[in-house]
């Protein structure tokens, strides 16, 4: 059986999903068994991915090639990725860089009102194995660095302040971050076989970007019955100890990948159980949205990084298995394959995120067919997504 070995029985986690049905109605629905969506696909486009009707696509960059009327050279190893709204009407495309040895960071893509491709440019350099992050609702992006000790760094859009690290958010394993707009906590995955679910509560909780130099790093701790409790990190710092190592009672999840806040609630995977989880904060209660066990043929495998339709849609990108984008409705209906990259067996899908309006999604292949770092692609489709 697959799973946390931490976790004696994991029906018993898929049972507590149940609880949602009173909190949010797609929690106890997706757990149960049930015909995933599949057949909604077309063949294969121009650019080798398998949409719905209706739907178009475009290549808008290629690691290593130049890309903008500046001719910045892409990065190679795309990952996490968001879009952030510009007052033009147009929006940049934020994406990291999962490159080793100091030669990660994350690149930008600038469109205009139509759509069309008008700039790019980097905004942060010299940084490692930038892996996922987060969009803050003050405008920022949080670029999150996948090593021991790794760091969380702040970084502008529109690359007109410098990106800073943010010592606050510790010094671990990052995958993840996802802020909750109204009290200002970040919530971070760990991706480690053994992972904690992290907060950062500022000291004064409110809307607004916070005072980084004051909070509380804290870990979850989780009762049977899903209840949560925060323990903070003695030492954020990890200066003599890796901060999974420092709570011994703190929760251990299975290899932590993305992370998205929408409608108060706290989404997150894990992959080596390929679960979808979900937090309400408010309630302090934690269940499970999805779990491949629960479906005779799953869809969706490989659970990673995570965005949200402005419909409220949760749309899952797959690390390996078919290459898929999956979306999993509010509703409660079925899993929903949306996307699928053919012919890169040897990739992930990397950076989903939707355009301000929700028409189009930016998302990258990040070894492309070639599966070297770089051979990514990063992608756009175009259409009535729900």
């Amino acid at each position: 059986m697959k799973g946390n070995p931490t976790d004696p029985d994991r029906r018993r986690w898929l049972a507590r999903g149940l609880w949602a049905l009173g909190v949010f109605a797609c929690g106890g629905v997706l757990a149960r068994r049930g015909v995933a969506r599949r057949d909604a696909l077309g063949p294969p486009d121009a650019n080798g991915l398998r949409l719905p009707a209706g739907f178009q696509s475009r290549i808008v960059a290629r690691s290593g090639q130049p890309v903008g009327p500046r001719g910045h050279r892409w990065h190679a190893a795309p990952d996490g990725g968001a879009v952030f709204a510009a007052g033009d009407g147009g929006w940049v495309y934020v994406s990291n860089s999962e490159l080793a040895d100091g030669a990660g960071g994350v690149g930008a893509l600038r469109f205009d009102a139509r759509g069309a491709l008008v700039d790019a440019y980097p905004i942060l350099t010299g940084s490692d194995r930038n892996c996922a992050g987060g969009a803050t609702p003050w405008g920022t992006w949080l670029s999150c660095e996948e090593v021991e000790r790794g760091r969380v760094f702040e970084c502008d859009p529109f690359g007109r302040r410098p990106a800073a690290a943010v010592p606050a958010l510790g010094r671990f394993l990052h995958e993840a971050a996802a802020v909750d707009p109204r009290d200002g906590c970040v919530y971070l995955t760990e991706d480690a076989p053994d992972g904690l679910l992290y907060r950062w509560r500022p000291a004064r909780p409110g809307p607004g970007r916070p005072d980084w130099a004051r909070g509380t790093l804290q870990a979850a701790r989780v009762d049977d019955d899903g209840r949560v409790t925060w323990l903070a990190v003695p030492d954020p710092d990890a200066a003599v100890l890796p901060c999974r190592r420092q709570l011994p009672e703190a929760r251990r999840f299975a290899g932590g990948e993305g992370i998205a806040w929408s409608d108060g609630k706290v989404y997150f995977t894990t992959k080596l159980d390929n679960r979808v989880w979900v937090l309400d904060p408010a309630q302090g209660r934690l269940g499970v949205l999805y779990d491949d066990d629960a479906w005779p043929d799953p869809v969706l495998r490989g659970v990673d990084n995570v965005t949200v339709s402005p419909g409220r849609w949760l749309y899952v990108a797959e690390d390996g298995d078919d290459m898929q984008i999956v979306a999993l409705p509010p509703d409660g209906g079925p899993p929903l394959a949306v996307v699928q990259v053919v012919g890169h067996g040897g990739s992930e899908v990397t950076g989903p995120a939707f355009s301000p309006d929700g028409r189009r999604l930016y998302f990258s292949s990040q070894r492309g067919a070639g599966g070297r770092s770089e051979d990514g692609v990063t992608y756009e489709v175009r259409g009535p997504f729900r």
